[in-house]
């Protein structure tokens, strides 16, 4: 299957996984260090895989993929303070477009990556989409709708947006340091021993005493049906996460990541869908300026997949 395919469908699972994380966070898990530990603990059902797939990679090879493990919880630390700061919109737009662009940056600047002409236009076209989908006025968007059709909480916040940033950088360095670990050691071998530095990452987070009570003390409030939408939907994120991983490993991690984008397209055609569908729960009252924005926004991803299809 082609790099294209698996990282499409990955970016459409995580659209709907981080509508929920928010969701998740607010109702049923709202410490997000216990949010992190528990998605780094999940992480290592990755090991049931190991007699098959896990190689010893030599001590610089298990250090360096250990450490770059441990950013990916440090990023969804961050990224869960900055929506549980309150503006999910702002926050879910403002990382999904800065990490492209940060990742564009590292991957030229630390991998010395080259693209052809041709990618270089699909790369433009696809940034070009997804930042100004991130400049649709916040009430105007769909996961702002969908939120409040949730009754999740709403707290405006500029340190959320710092909080927000600060992710973006951290995941991108995470994706720049798989695709090395990836260029130089087995895929599945690798992706392993990364799930490994996550796992001993987020066990730090049970030295502090007042934070192993806070994780605690969360964990132990989770309610039956609560967990099972938060297991659910770290199911379905696990599998999003490999798939991505994967696309990530077969080409540039600069053009996987430039579909971001396509996300957001996911988000404004179930806009569109719950608009026709289901009026009396979740419609989008939007000005024809912003449908026009929306569109011009859909058409530059899809001449920027175009492009990056045929490069």
């Amino acid at each position: 299957m082609s790099w294209l395919i698996i990282a499409i469908i990955a970016y459409f699972l995580l659209a709907i996984v981080n509508l929920f994380d928010k969701f998740l966070l607010d109702k049923a898990l709202p410490s997000s260090r216990a949010y992190t530990f528990l998605v780094g603990c999940l992480g290592m059902m990755v090991f049931v895989a190991a007699p098959w797939f896990l190689e010893w990679p030599g001590w610089g090879w298990m250090l360096f993929n250990l450490l770059i493990g441990a950013l990916f919880p440090l990023a969804l630390l961050l990224f869960y303070r900055a929506l549980k700061k309150g503006e999910a919109s702002k926050v879910l737009l403002l990382v999904g477009g800065a990490v492209p662009i940060f990742t564009l940056i590292f991957s030229l600047g630390l991998l010395n990556d080259r693209f052809s002409s041709q990618q270089w236009i699909a790369l433009a076209f696809l940034l070009a989409g997804t930042v100004l989908i991130t400049w649709i006025p916040e009430k105007q968007s769909f996961w702002h709708r969908a939120l409040l059709a949730l009754r999740v909480k709403k707290k405006p916040s500029t340190k959320g947006l710092m909080v927000a940033l600060g992710a973006a950088v951290f995941y991108a360095l995470f994706f720049i340091g798989s695709k090395e670990a990836f260029n130089n050691q087995d895929f599945f071998s690798s992706f392993i021993w990364i799930r490994a530095g996550s796992f001993l990452f987020v066990l730090f987070l049970l030295a502090h005493r007042k934070s192993r009570q806070e994780i605690f003390g969360n964990l132990s409030k989770l309610t039956l049906k609560k967990g099972g939408l938060f297991f659910g939907n770290q199911g379905v994120a696990a599998g999003a996460f490999l798939l991505q991983n994967y696309a990530i490993s077969l080409t540039s991690v600069a053009l996987v990541n430039a579909l971001q984008g396509v996300q957001y397209v996911v988000i404004i055609v179930l806009g569109v869908i719950a608009t026709l569908f289901t009026p009396h729960i979740l419609k989008e009252n939007i000005s024809r300026a912003v449908i026009l924005q929306k569109i011009l926004a859909v058409g530059l991803v899809a001449i920027g997949l175009y492009f990056m299809a045929y490069s």
